[in-house]
């Protein structure tokens, strides 16, 4: 769909500079989804993965964030042997929906109810990061908390449009729930990509 440098907005990587690579697709369909510009992968451009690679390597920064959409959709091997071997550090980000395929330095798992993940996401994730948009969302934290490797970080980050209403209820609860920590979209506040 995309590719643009600029700084990692979200999670436990806020504030590195980051390329970032979008891809088009996505069938998972979020309501409140913030790029629901990227479902429909036949809307966006082909670029093989040369050119993406070139792009990235025009940029000083050695991190590369796929994301989408929904990146696992797709086979991957191709593009993360690619960007590994011009000397990125590779993360992703993925509700997990699909099998994963490629080789990641970093995995956030942003799980989905629509579309439960795989098995294996819980067990590679470095990343739980949740979406709260309602007070039942805290209770599906749990549950996918539950689930993912002892030594996953997790991440509560208020859904864009209901923050002022949410972000409080975030903080009170991980006050009490200390194993969590808050994910703020710090890119939208500093109005970058």
């Amino acid at each position: 769909m995309e590719h643009f440098y600029t700084l990692q907005g979200e999670g436990h990587h806020t504030g590195k500079a980051a390329y970032f690579i979008r891809l088009g697709g996505c069938d998972v369909g979020c309501h409140w989804c913030d790029v629901k510009e990227s479902w429909e992968a036949a809307d966006h451009p082909v670029l093989t993965v040369e050119e993406i690679v070139g792009h990235a390597e025009n940029q000083p920064a050695r991190f590369a964030v796929v994301t989408g959409g929904e990146p696992v959709m797709y086979q991957l091997d191709n593009i993360s042997e690619s960007l590994r071997a011009a000397g990125f550090y590779l993360a992703i980000e993925t509700s997990g929906a699909y099998p994963l395929s490629g080789e990641w330095d970093w995995i956030c798992l942003s799980p989905k109810k629509r579309k439960a993940p795989q098995a294996e996401f819980y067990e590679k994730a470095h990343e739980l990061k949740v979406v709260v948009y309602n007070q039942d969302d805290f209770k599906w934290a749990e549950l996918q908390a539950s689930k993912v490797n002892k030594n996953c970080k997790l991440y509560l980050q208020a859904e864009w449009s209901v923050r002022d209403k949410i972000s409080p209820q975030i903080i009170e609860y991980i006050k009490k729930h200390p194993q969590w920590q808050i994910s703020i979209q710090s890119h939208k506040y500093l109005n970058i990509p």
